[in-house]
């Protein structure tokens, strides 16, 4: 854990480009991504004070930012996000959910229906740079800055900032009185500064998809009514101050109004926190690891709390399993918290709805917690690159619940296939470069960023070896947390592991909507022909019986791949993918033959690969 925290530090201060090398650096970057030793990302440091009123759901806010750019670029300007700005009437959301053919029914037409104070709104009242007040201009959901002085290559800037903001009611992650009576769910609710990467300015307009952040440090002080209870990201500083024991669930509160909660968290991308007045807080330490926090409002029935109380061992058990086969949790705390509307991951963090089955309960939490490793230690851009965060998320999470809850399943990502295979063959498939927002429906997003990125790691173990994607994980992990890995990022890791030429996975699985679909043709005897009727090549598996009874596993190997995968099957010559018929010759008489008897393959056409 030293070594990777160690690592961190110098990758946040570190950068070997310089503002002679830009054409070079970017190029570099799109070509080999984060492995160049030319990478480079940029840094913020948050001061945030906030005053929470909780009467109104409004709050005042202080930020200073400091903002260290890295890149061998010259910013002219800066972009923030305000994200509460979308829970408005006639918003890009609002919009988006009523004109998309199949809304999201947290969503649907709430927006348009909220009252002024009912809505969210994040107001910038003054911004300065250096202490010199600046043009700024807020366009639905960002902030366009205009930069009195442009912010040079390594140089380190201060802006100043005031604002206001309110909480909108509950309706999709972030807001108030959630439909279990959570009073405050508080994600995306301050001023975030956009990213700036090899790519550019992200500063996409918050539709209802996912994030992109910059890596930084936060120190955060809310001011709220003394009867409310602050779970989320970062370590308390000050339990003495407001008679909070935060290891121990102590209450020993002064008597004043309002206290003042102040956290910090080093090396994250975000923050978010959530409060209540009837929160209970356990906690459960993990053996060697952190410290788990859970808070759960004591308005839930005597059942429900006893599931809390059950799920908090297998939490334990969870953050063991990540930290296993993926890599050790770097920080000393992680919380789960009852709030929001479904389950989100954050930083440090994660609000859950908690009104749930036992199963449900343990099942959301475990996908919720894998998100730390796919998302806030390995920060893709999830608004490019979704299924690299909630795919891959789906298929440690699948695996996970398979062994901690003793499933039993031969393939936990069965599911995973199911979903996808059907939306390859429904016509509305979109490749995996699609932006986040630009799906034709939300369920063609959904399957694609869950269902086939859990396919794409899980059909990987099946092309390179089960052994080989375990190792490619954990390297993944090691060489890319705490920067912003690219889909190239994983496949040339893979590559690296297994020695194979993978990059034709990559391209047809993630880039276009080829489909795999592999036949029986015919068989004659001895004599056995395959064909590949769809566009996507693969290795195949086989498994022959042969008249007299016994069966022999075959191995044919891709061409392109320049080489193969451990397998205790016969392997048998290449197949070079323009061919679209295959023959070969056994020593005895075939009665059936059958392709990929496992179902690892994503072939979309079952029905053909059995004769």
């Amino acid at each position: 854990m030293k070594q990777l925290i160690i690592s961190v530090l110098s990758v946040l201060a570190f950068t070997s480009c310089n503002s002679a090398q830009p054409v070079t650096t970017t190029t570099a970057y799109q070509n080999q991504s984060t492995t160049t030793s030319c990478y480079w990302q940029q840094h913020v440091d948050y001061k945030m004070a906030i005053d929470m009123d909780v009467n109104t759901y409004q709050y005042k806010g202080k930020q200073t930012l400091v903002y260290t750019n890295n890149s061998p670029d010259v910013l002219n300007r800066v972009y923030y996000h305000l994200y509460f700005n979308a829970f408005q009437p006639g918003s890009e959301m609002d919009v988006r959910s009523q004109t998309i053919a199949d809304p999201d029914s947290r969503v649907g037409n709430r927006i348009s229906k909220l009252q002024p104070n009912e809505i969210g709104f994040i107001k910038v009242h003054s911004l300065k740079q250096n202490g010199k007040t600046i043009k700024h201009e807020t366009v639905g959901t960002v902030l366009e800055v205009d930069l009195a002085k442009p912010i040079l290559p390594g140089e380190r800037v201060t802006f100043e900032m005031d604002f206001d903001a309110q909480v909108p009611l509950q309706i999709r992650r972030s807001g108030r009185n959630n439909k279990e009576g959570v009073a405050l769910s508080m994600a995306q609710w301050y001023p975030k500064m956009a990213e700036y990467d090899f790519e550019g300015w992200h500063a996409d307009p918050y539709i209802g998809r996912e994030f992109h952040g910059v890596w930084g440090s936060f120190d955060v002080k809310i001011s709220i009514d003394k009867n409310y209870v602050i779970g989320g990201t970062g370590y308390l500083q000050n339990p003495s101050d407001i008679g909070y024991g935060y290891e121990t669930g102590t209450v020993n509160r002064p008597n004043t109004d309002k206290l003042t909660w102040h956290f910090v968290a080093p090396n994250v991308h975000d923050f978010t926190w959530a409060a209540d007045p009837h929160y209970i807080h356990d906690i459960m330490q993990v053996p060697d690891g952190p410290m788990l926090h859970f808070f759960y409002k004591n308005t839930l029935s005597n059942e429900q709390k006893e599931r809390w109380k059950k799920m908090q061992p297998k939490t334990v058990e969870l953050m063991q399993y990540y930290s296993k086969h993926i890599g050790s949790y770097p920080y000393k705390q992680y919380s789960v918290i009852q709030g929001g509307d479904g389950g989100m991951e954050y930083a440090m963090c994660t609000l859950i709805t908690g009104e749930r089955s036992y199963g449900s309960l343990v099942g959301v939490t475990a996908h919720e917690l894998a998100h730390t490793w796919f998302q806030f230690l390995l920060a893709t851009n999830e608004v490019k690159h979704e299924w690299m965060d909630e795919g891959f998320t789906s298929y440690i999470s699948d695996l996970a619940m398979n062994e901690v809850m003793n499933q039993g399943n031969t393939n936990p990502v069965v599911d995973a296939y199911n979903n996808y295979i059907y939306l390859a063959k429904s016509g509305k498939e979109q490749p995996l470069t699609t932006h986040a927002d630009r799906y034709q429906d939300n369920q063609s997003y959904g399957i694609s960023a869950y269902s086939k990125g859990a396919v794409f790691l899980a059909q990987l173990g099946y092309i390179m070896g089960e052994e080989n994607l375990a190792k490619t994980i954990k390297k993944y992990f090691n060489d890319f947390a705490f920067k912003h890995p690219t889909p190239l990022d994983i496949i040339r890791t893979a590559e690296k592991v297994s020695g194979l030429e993978l990059d034709w996975y990559l391209t047809d699985f993630a880039q276009t909507t080829n489909t795999i679909d592999y036949s029986v043709k015919t068989v004659e005897s001895n004599n056995v022909t395959l064909e590949r009727i769809g566009l996507m090549p693969m290795p195949i598996d086989i498994t022959i019986t042969y008249t007299d009874g016994n069966t022999e596993d075959f191995y044919i190997p891709l061409q392109m791949m320049r080489g193969e995968k451990p397998t205790k099957a016969t392997p048998l010559n290449d197949w070079a993918w323009a061919y679209p018929t295959y023959t070969f010759t056994t020593k005895k008489a075939v009665k059936s033959v059958e392709i990929d008897p496992k179902n690892l393959m994503a072939d979309i056409n079952k029905m053909n690969n059995k004769k």
